[in-house]
């Protein structure tokens, strides 16, 4: 089985290169977003590893801050998930620009404080920052290479550290939300509950993510710590995904009861237009129906374990119903007709350059991860561990 993940990884690499080089060589040539539909895959899987990141983090919070003792042993596991989900959330962002050497500017010409995505940029500036370093102290602090007083002092700047990592946490992904929440030309988007919308959304994600690689990754399954810890993490996700359930119907329902059909354009181009699938079998049905009967009902390690692959891998098409129906919709009747052209199309599929990158991005995030893992013995279980 080793053999074969480790070949078909292989190829998803080689194929995402492929994919990079086109996109390196032709810039945008190839990629079916154009002027009206101007964010395509690379934006959705941007936030989509955002929220993953942000996710993993808040619950590294509850070894480094709140010192709950079940979390422990997972601390490294879950601070390095999120510094892997953060990198690979950046390399998709930054593929999308139009002027990727370029980026540096939202750092050194920020147009502060008007700008929200100039915050955006500075609050994962210091988020990477501070991961980087609350990862190093942590490494320092499970060596065991240290004297008492040393020790102490580095336990004591983790958990300073990761106590200003949770409101950064929150304000840069709520930052995203906030990034498409005030795009009042977007009825889709422009809500009060957006940023807290891809907060939960976050949570959910990031949360199953972190269970999918416990649940499979985990070294010593027979453990009653192992079993124990599932359940709790299972616990975790089954909230968080019923609560975005929530705050999802509570967006469409408010939306579609008495919306204007301007508003409603979006949302129903998600629900009832050409992305339907997406949402109902691919969000709904795989992403929430099974994996909470999984997580509710069989509650056995392998369903937990299948329940949150589902939830984190099928989280995607989430971030894709964010993006892709509020630009697909006309903002004014009779638009898509006006003018006809390819890159003036109100539809929208990714092309397959456009899914070449996206395999690089994950292929590349899972080759960090695995060597991060068989180096620093992520999930392996370290019965000294002190936090």
């Amino acid at each position: 089985m080793k053999k074969l993940l480790y070949i078909l990884w292989g190829i998803a690499f080689i194929l995402g290169c492929i994919g990079v080089y086109q996109r390196l060589v032709y810039g945008h040539e190839l990629a079916n977003y154009g002027n009206r539909v101007v964010w395509g895959l690379w934006v959705a899987m941007y936030i989509y590893f955002i929220g993953l990141s942000a996710g993993a983090f808040l619950l590294s919070s509850l070894v480094y801050v709140f010192k709950i003792e079940m979390f422990k042993k997972v601390g490294k596991l879950a601070l390095v998930t999120a510094l892997v989900t953060l990198v690979c959330a950046l390399l998709a962002i930054w593929l999308d620009l139009g002027h990727m050497w370029r980026a540096y500017e939202v750092i050194t010409r920020p147009n502060l404080p008007k700008s929200m995505m100039a915050w955006m940029i500075w609050l994962y500036s210091a988020y990477m920052l501070l991961l980087i370093l609350e990862t190093l102290l942590a490494f320092r602090i499970e060596s065991g290479k240290y004297d008492g007083a040393t020790l102490k002092s580095y336990q004591k700047k983790l958990g300073i550290l990761a106590t200003i990592g949770i409101p950064l946490a929150i304000a840069f992904h709520g930052g995203v939300g906030a990034l498409f929440g005030v795009v009042a030309s977007n009825p889709m988007w422009h809500s009060a509950l957006t940023p807290i919308f891809f907060l939960v959304g976050a949570i959910a994600s990031g949360s199953a993510l972190f269970t999918l690689i416990f649940a499979f990754f985990w070294e010593n399954k027979n453990s009653e710590y192992y079993q124990n810890m599932l359940k709790t993490l299972a616990k975790i996700v089954l909230v968080a995904v019923l609560f975005d359930l929530l705050l999802e119907w509570s967006e469409l329902s408010i939306a579609l009861w008495m919306g204007s059909p301007e508003h409603t354009a979006g949302f129903r181009a998600m629900l009832f237009g050409q992305y339907w699938y997406v949402f109902w079998v691919f969000h709904l049905l795989f992403g929430v129906v099974v994996p909470v009967y999984l997580l509710a009902v069989k509650k056995n390690a392998v369903a937990i374990g299948w329940a949150s692959f589902l939830v984190a891998f099928t989280f995607i098409g989430v971030r894709l119903n964010i993006v892709i129906p509020g630009l697909v919709a006309e903002k004014i009747t009779g638009q898509a007709q006006a003018y006809i052209h390819p890159r003036l199309a109100h539809s929208y599929f990714p092309s397959m350059m456009e899914w070449l990158v996206a395999i690089f991005i994950v292929a590349f995030g899972i080759g960090l991860f695995y060597l991060g893992n068989r180096y620093f013995k992520l999930t392996k279980e370290n019965k000294a561990v002190k936090a």
